[in-house]
């Protein structure tokens, strides 16, 4: 085993954090991590999210021998799916990427999985792709999730001018997405006769706080199995499996836009980007921008020298 996965609680990942530096491990910074360190042949990472991701050579020992004595104070390797069955479930996992980053599309991606998969992946490093800094890397993963046997994907990107449109007339991201993930699910289930066990539920984040943002974009397909919106859902696999469908998909037709239009689109949304929408206007012109940006980020409006509306102050709902 070369990858193993978990959550902590604050006085577990403490207690990691402590015992990582009483054995001369080196920490260094890793991106949405709260500490990293690594030592010989194993690297740790424990991210903001509460998630714990062990790599290398070393991971198995360092599970059976520190991890679980010492910080989990129980045996879990080897024991997950008997710790919990919904594990192995036969399961649709829908995310999408590009939700955030200004230039390029919008990709929603799906994943059925069953037993059979799930174990084929078992030591893969299949995970969130957030946790993932490597597009090449996430390459690699795309190709094992779609080789992998028995299990079938679906990817539904949305083109930036189609993007626009939608937003022109949605007004919504949370909208928009809903629909893409309504798409991405009755797609999947377009194919259930190549699904062994048929799926018994499709899991996703929720990103919107009403549940009925999606449920009510189902199609006549899509009600016909049980919907399951949760934070966090990428720690699932068949929605880490999705998220990186989703990043490749992402990541490659980005690639393509810079080839047509010779320039670098940084991802994300920053001064770097701001910087890049600025050149593209004055080599392209404004009236191309919609073909490579999502127009209704503020970077739209700066990078035509157009006033910002003010910014509005989220506050909770009382109800």
């Amino acid at each position: 085993m070369t990858s193993y996965t978990s959550k902590l609680s604050n006085d577990q990942a403490a207690a990691l954090k402590t015992w990582l530096q009483a054995h001369h491990y080196e920490f260094r910074q890793v991106p949405y991590a709260r500490f990293a360190a690594e030592k010989e042949k194993t690297n740790v990472v424990f991210y903001e999210s509460g998630t714990l991701v062990v790599q290398g050579k070393g991971t198995q020992e360092f599970v059976e021998f520190v991890l679980e004595p010492e910080i989990l104070k129980e045996a879990r390797l080897g024991y997950e799916a008997v710790l919990n069955p919904d594990l192995l479930l036969p399961r649709l996992g829908v995310d999408e990427s590009g939700k955030g980053d200004f230039f390029g599309p919008l990709c929603i991606a799906g994943a059925y999985v069953n037993e059979a998969v799930l174990k084929a992946w078992k030591d893969s490093g299949i995970r969130d792709s957030k946790n993932i800094s490597s597009d090449k890397r996430i390459k690699e993963l795309a190709e094992l999730i779609r080789d992998t046997p028995g299990c079938v994907t679906a990817v539904v990107p949305i083109g930036n001018e189609a993007y626009n449109r939608l937003y022109a007339k949605m007004r919504s991201v949370n909208t928009i997405l809903a629909w893409g993930h309504a798409r991405v699910i009755e797609n999947l289930m377009g194919q259930k006769h190549r699904m062994n066990p048929p799926p018994v539920r499709a899991i996703s984040d929720q990103f919107a706080s009403d549940k009925q943002t999606v449920a009510k974009a189902l199609m006549g397909l899509g009600r016909s199995i049980e919907l399951v919106q949760k934070h966090r859902a990428e720690e699932d696999m068949a929605v880490a499996a999705a998220s990186i469908l989703a990043r490749h998909e992402f990541v490659s037709r980005l690639g393509l836009l810079e080839k047509q239009f010779e320039m670098e689109f940084p991802k994300g949304a920053s001064a770097a980007v701001d910087a890049a929408a600025r050149e593209f206007i004055a080599k392209q012109g404004a009236g191309n921008l919609p073909k490579v940006a999502k127009m209704h980020f503020r970077t739209a409006l700066r990078a035509q020298g157009l006033p910002e509306p003010p910014k509005v102050e989220w506050r909770r709902s009382s109800r």
